[in-house]
């Protein structure tokens, strides 16, 4: 995870875009990526959604999507100084209190 978080962050740096990636930007960025996955599965049967990927054109425009969703996501942990699977396994123990089996 951090590999990639540098990665992101490198590319970024190389194109001196970091005074575009303020929280703001980078979460605006996220719910567009997010938007754009969610395109592909709008009008999708439930049926015809969990076959997603046997078309070999939409799993690779899904794929495409959650790729662009997973670097917007680490590039805002990275800016506000979030550990993401830190946050994640958090989450989890508030939800396995929350709603106990």
């Amino acid at each position: 995870m951090a590999g990639l978080q540098r990665r992101l962050a490198e590319f970024a740096a190389a194109r001196n875009w970091q005074p575009y990636h303020t929280p703001k930007n980078l979460v605006t960025a996220l719910s567009v990526e997010a938007s754009e996955l969610v395109e592909i599965f709008q009008w999708l049967t439930p049926e015809e959604s969990a076959r997603v990927m046997d078309d070999p054109d939409t799993a690779h425009r899904v794929t495409d999507e959650v790729a662009d969703v997973l670097a917007y996501l680490l590039q805002l942990c990275e800016v506000l100084g979030v550990d993401p699977l830190t946050a994640l396994d958090a989450k989890i123990d508030r939800n396995e209190r929350r709603f106990p089996a």
